[in-house]
């Protein structure tokens, strides 16, 4: 009898600590015993059978019943095998479903330890893997730290149950604002997009249905209380916070802020945008090695292509004397082009020749013609720039060399934002730009939307 009250006390036991049903450990058990037994006894028609209540075991062949105490010691050793495998599979499918629904939310633990960059994290129930490539280049981890992650991944591994998580996945930043901005847990204002580049920027574009309520200013909190909390679990990285739109030239604005724009020009069929704004504002809106206008790019998925209002003019006067130059059309004709959206020659090389049958007054040796001569001479302005920009970087090199032979500082190196860096560039048909943001401007004293409290993120 003391025996079975230990075994009853062993399963609730295991059911209390690790989670797992007592039916479950029952039918295990009973399933153990008459797996050992069966091949103790050589039959294979055995039936065992544990008492719920009182913790007795019964067993019986063929009707007849069996004395547990015939099965032997190497039975016995045996089931205990078969039922510590059981635990395991249960313990592991508990700890599946329990993490499985976490997924793509917040958790909290405590560094364990760290084995060749990678640092495993007590969640309690069980251990999870932050990698190092989910890592951010300047936190340090050490053993007995509390930690914040994203989960991103719960996933089987044999017996083994695999979590994975990450500090530098945009989730953790959106996980921390519906943590500490009830308007946003509360669906009130919600996070259309966020880009990040984990350890330096975030970008966070949000908005409400409710137009009484102030998206940004949510976000921000009294003083800044909400959006600094956020930056100190993030070691200090900055966070712009931008009003989304739906409208493209105010979401755009709104993400290059604290830069003004004077014009924004669409080309929606390669989903670029052409920025034009003031020379002074240039290096705010790149921002340190592009940053700014990279992240801009991504949150808005518009590539952007920014120029100075006097790149612009001179831009429009070499597109205007290039498309006078087409062969064989009057001037007339080609203002035709222009206003059916043919404002350069680039512009006619990238459509097929199909589109320009659309201009009234081309006829098909016109077309054909036109098409030709474009193909040609967007090749030779694209040579011809790509001279000039392998020019004016020589030429600066030169110059930060006499500077640095002279005991000065050299020039800042040339940062120009291409549209492979951006996944959506800053130029592409105009010159390089040698704009290297500063510091100043890459900080953006304020966050991007209007409300956003100076210092924040710094």
């Amino acid at each position: 009898m003391a025996a079975n009250e230990e075994l009853l006390r062993l399963i609730d036991s295991i059911h209390r600590d690790k989670g797992i049903d007592k039916e479950y450990l029952f039918r295990s058990l009973e399933g153990a015993i008459r797996q050992a037994s069966q091949k103790r006894l050589g039959t294979s028609n055995l039936k065992v059978t544990i008492d719920r209540m009182s913790g007795e075991i019964e067993a019986y062949e063929d009707g007849r019943r069996i004395d547990p105490a015939t099965f032997g010691r190497i039975a016995a050793q045996t089931a205990k095998q078969v039922m510590i495998q059981k635990i395991r599979e249960a313990e592991s499918e508990v700890v599946y479903g329990e993490f499985e629904g976490k997924k793509g939310s917040l958790v909290t633990g405590l560094v364990q330890r760290i084995e060749h960059g990678s640092v495993i994290v007590n969640l309690g129930r069980t251990e999870a893997l932050l990698p190092r490539q989910e890592q951010v280049f300047n936190e340090q981890y050490r053993a007995g730290d509390r930690i914040r992650a994203f989960m991103l991944d719960v996933k089987r591994q044999g017996q083994k149950v695999s979590i994975i998580l990450s500090r530098a996945h945009p989730g953790l930043v959106e996980a921390l604002f519906a943590l500490e901005v009830p308007e946003i847990s509360d669906r009130v204002v919600e996070i259309k997009n966020i880009v990040r580049e984990a350890g330096h920027r975030t970008k966070v574009a949000v908005w409400s249905s409710d137009p009484r309520i102030d998206p940004v200013g949510s976000c921000v909190g009294m003083r800044g209380a909400r959006i600094r909390s956020i930056v100190d679990e993030l070691g200090g990285e900055k966070i712009d916070i931008i009003r989304w739109s739906d409208i493209p030239d105010v979401f755009i604005r709104n993400s290059l802020k604290p830069a003004e724009v004077s014009s924004v020009e669409f080309d929606r069929e390669e989903m670029r945008a052409r920025v034009v704004m003031p020379e002074d504002q240039l290096s705010l809106a790149i921002g340190r090695k592009g940053q700014n206008v990279r992240l801009t790019a991504k949150l808005t998925g518009w590539g952007i292509d920014i120029l100075t209002e006097e790149e612009s003019r001179q831009e429009k006067e070499f597109n205007a004397q290039e498309m006078q130059k087409l062969p064989g059309l009057a001037p007339e004709m080609v203002d035709r082009m222009v206003m059916a959206g043919f404002r350069s020659i680039a512009a006619i090389a990238k459509k097929p020749r199909t589109a320009l049958a659309e201009v009234k007054g081309l006829s098909a040796e016109d077309i054909e013609r036109i098409h030709a001569y474009a193909l040609v001479r967007a090749k030779e302005i694209e040579a011809e720039r790509a001279a000039a920009a392998e020019a004016a970087a020589a030429a600066r090199m030169a110059g930060g060399a006499i500077d640095e032979s002279l005991g000065e500082a050299a020039p800042a190196e040339d940062l120009t934002a291409s549209p492979e860096e951006a996944g959506a560039g800053t130029q592409q048909e105009d010159e390089p730009r040698d704009v290297a943001g500063s510091d100043a401007a890459a900080s953006g004293g304020a966050p991007g939307g209007e409300a956003a409290p100076q210092g924040a993120g710094q």
